[in-house]
């Protein structure tokens, strides 16, 4: 067989990551590879919140139409940047690795945590999720929105001169930065993104290297991917709803999920917890959405939706 052609994106982050996984797919699968570096929609506009200009899927169009056209075998990604919604004839073949869910604060100065932020502190992030749980916890702090790669964003906290940003801890960690993360935020202050930390190989339904890259995921990171995909998918959020979802395992077989849908302001928040099987953890993930639903969630999705601030 010739080259497996991996489709990723140009970032310090995404090379890092499609070269562990090319690495990998060499090791465990016996393929030589090579690297198929593509711009994105997303990656061009900089300038724009993602909200405004169709969402997470800007980052992955063009890669799954080098999937789709043969340009590229496989593609590796970041699964937070993926929508619910994937092109048709493709598919999510394995979830490798799942890293550091959590999100990360990054202090201007070397320590600090959210409680210990100054009053009216400047926090850069442009995520709704963050924003809304951030302000949640502290409605005093001054969001400031950031676009752009992981060093682009760290750099801001001189030049716009911020208190802090919010960024992955698993993007940190890839890139050899995770020193500078001054607090690891926990998951009962800040709920993750849905599959956060995790790596997603797409490609081609239905051929047989589909098949074979499924070789390679690790169990518990697929079953915590699917149950929070599917979560997103009977939400059908986007990156304009502050929505969050996480999956982890307690036990042999069981895994418990916590997701929630709130307000932009984070003065409302819709909340739901349950347990389930690690057999079916997509089924885990549709009960968690309906009771996000049922406690208040489609009120406040309905205001997102129209445009409404809510009260």
């Amino acid at each position: 067989m010739s080259a497996v052609k991996i489709a990723t994106r140009g970032s310090d982050l995404a090379l890092a990551q499609a070269r562990t996984m090319a690495d990998r797919i060499e090791r465990e699968l016996g393929h030589a590879t090579e690297l198929v570096v593509l711009t994105t929609t997303g990656d061009r506009i900089q300038d724009v919140s993602l909200s405004k200009i169709g969402g997470k899927g800007l980052f992955i169009k063009e890669i799954e139409q080098a999937l789709l056209d043969g340009r590229a075998d496989v593609a590796v990604h970041s699964a937070k940047d993926l929508p619910a919604d994937l092109a048709e004839g493709l598919v999510l073949a394995a979830f490798p690795e799942r890293a550091d869910p959590r999100d990360a604060l990054v202090c201007r100065r070397a320590s600090g945590s959210i409680a210990s932020l100054p009053q009216r502190g400047r926090v850069g992030t442009g995520s709704t999720r963050r924003i809304a749980q951030l302000l949640a916890l502290r409605p005093d702090l001054e969001i400031i929105p950031l676009r752009g790669n992981v060093p682009t964003r760290l750099a801001k906290l001189e030049t716009e001169s911020l208190d802090a940003v919010v960024l992955a801890s698993a993007g940190l960690d890839r890139l050899g930065r995770g020193a500078q993360i001054s607090e690891r935020i926990s998951s009962d202050l800040l709920l993750p993104a849905v599959a956060q930390g995790t790596l997603a190989l797409q490609a081609r339904e239905g051929e047989p290297l589909a098949a074979a890259l499924a070789k390679l995921e690790q169990p518990q990171a697929g079953n915590s991917a699917r149950a929070e995909r599917s979560f997103l998918e009977h939400l059908e959020g986007d990156c304009t709803v502050p929505l969050a979802g996480f999956c982890e395992a307690i036990g042999q077989g069981a895994l418990r999920f916590r997701g929630l849908v709130s307000s932009t302001d984070g003065r409302r928040v819709a909340r739901a917890e349950l347990t389930g099987d690690a057999l079916d953890p997509e089924a885990l993930g549709s009960a968690v959405a309906r009771a996000v639903l049922n406690a208040g969630g489609a009120e406040i999705l309905a205001e997102l939706r129209q445009g409404e601030p809510g009260p």
